[in-house]
């Protein structure tokens, strides 16, 4: 990707954003009604500087869109936005085929919209599952007795990595030792006999807060994760974006009397390696995977 990229004839120009500038793209999710983390634009910059891209016309941006580079076979596509005064007239069509030029050869994963999945669909992406968004205030909160809870960032980061890998596509070192460290996050572990079996964190957001990621061996390991989660917040809104084909994990959001508020397709243009979506009680972050 260059550090710029200018197209003739109308004035629009696509450029990567620098760090400081991703808050615009996190603001007009914000405003799309997406509701990102507080933090989220300073954990995303860590990953993939030249992932986040912007379409700007006579130098007043109209487009957003990331499209972030976890390895030399894996990226992920998020912050699609063209701005509503500026949508139909192309600029969201270039903005995007610059993303998936910086992505290259790379398979490329999203979280879909339902009013643009035929239309990423044309693009070559793929149905994997839907992700579906519970929110609410928990009406039940598990007993949180555990002896073996610690905080997540007590955890050596290869258990982590290790955990992680069985169920994202890529690996990601970088944005989990940003995503755990950063002050506003919340992160709690359950690790017995010295083997990591379940692990999450919570942050605020514009409203409310979301967890993610949740992941577990068992529905039971998640809900101890959840109760230590919760009860280092307290009371308020949360939203847990969980995989419509884990049972469990939609019995987990249910059993906290979440509702469901929102829905997503994770696509991807082609195979990723095995992974045990029985593990993920809660989707990281529809933007970052």
């Amino acid at each position: 990707m260059t550090s710029h990229l200018a197209f003739d004839g109308d004035g629009l120009a696509i450029r990567p954003m620098r760090a400081d500038e991703i808050a615009l793209a996190v603001d007009w999710a914000a405003a799309e009604g997406w509701n990102p983390g507080l933090s989220d634009a300073a954990c995303f910059a860590a990953v993939d500087p030249q992932g986040f891209l912007v379409a700007e016309l006579r130098g007043e941006p109209v487009a957003t869109v990331s499209c972030v580079n976890y390895d030399d076979r894996f990226a992920f596509l998020g912050f699609y936005i063209v701005r509503s005064d500026m949508r139909g007239r192309g600029y969201g069509l270039r903005l995007w085929q610059a993303a998936m030029a910086h992505a290259g050869a790379r398979v490329v994963g999203l979280d879909g919209v339902v009013a643009q999945q035929d239309n990423y669909r044309k693009s070559g992406f793929g149905y994997a599952y839907a992700n579906i968004r519970y929110g609410g205030r928990p009406s039940a909160r598990p007993a949180t007795v555990e002896p073996d809870l610690v905080a997540l960032p007590d955890v050596p980061m290869s258990q982590i990595e290790a955990s992680d890998a069985t169920v994202f596509p890529a690996q990601r070192r970088a944005f989990l030792q940003t995503w755990i460290g950063t002050s506003q996050h919340v992160g709690r572990a359950l690790v017995r006999g010295g083997e990591l079996v379940a692990w999450g964190v919570i942050r605020p957001c514009r409203t409310g807060y979301k967890i993610g990621p949740l992941v577990a061996d068992r529905r039971s390991d998640a809900e101890t994760v959840v109760a230590a989660l919760l009860g280092a917040t307290g009371d308020g809104e949360v939203f847990l974006d969980v995989p419509a084909i884990n049972a469990e994990a939609v019995a987990l959001a249910e059993g906290l009397g979440l509702k469901p508020v929102f829905e997503t397709a994770r696509m991807y243009t082609g195979p990723v390696r095995p992974l045990r979506i029985e593990r993920v009680f809660g989707v990281t972050t529809f933007e970052l995977g």
